[in-house]
């Protein structure tokens, strides 16, 4: 079992940064990989970047150059740097885990999840 829980979200104008962090706990030693997701109300939920256990990355087409995902794995936390924010990066973002390779994919639903940190861009 694994928990998350997910932090620095806020409001920035467009063309801002924000650092997303989330916080691991449990036997987190085994997860395959993990990874940030978004939401907008009404939307399906989308895969943002993924980080497996070998340090390889994933991202999205409409994330790459401005996002960064990276671990810190001493002190089990998560990150994801965002720069060049642009309105239509406005949704509440999710961080996830799984213990399947198989599962390490973009479009894959993981298997735990942390409840969710806002993310407002404004024009």
């Amino acid at each position: 079992q694994v928990q998350l829980v997910e932090s620095g979200g806020g409001s920035v104008q467009a063309g801002g940064s924000l650092r997303l962090s989330c916080a691991a706990f449990g036997y987190i030693y085994s997860v395959a990989c993990m990874g940030w997701f978004r939401q907008v109300p009404g939307k399906e939920r989308e895969g943002v970047a993924i980080i497996n256990n070998d340090g390889s990355t994933i991202y999205a087409d409409s994330v790459k150059g401005r996002f960064t995902i990276s671990q810190d794995n001493a002190k089990y936390t998560l990150y994801l740097q965002m720069n060049s924010l642009k309105p239509e990066d406005t949704a509440m973002y999710y961080c996830a885990a799984d213990y399947k390779p198989d599962s390490c994919r973009l479009s894959h639903y993981m298997d735990y999840w942390g409840k969710g940190t806002l993310v407002t861009i404004s024009s």
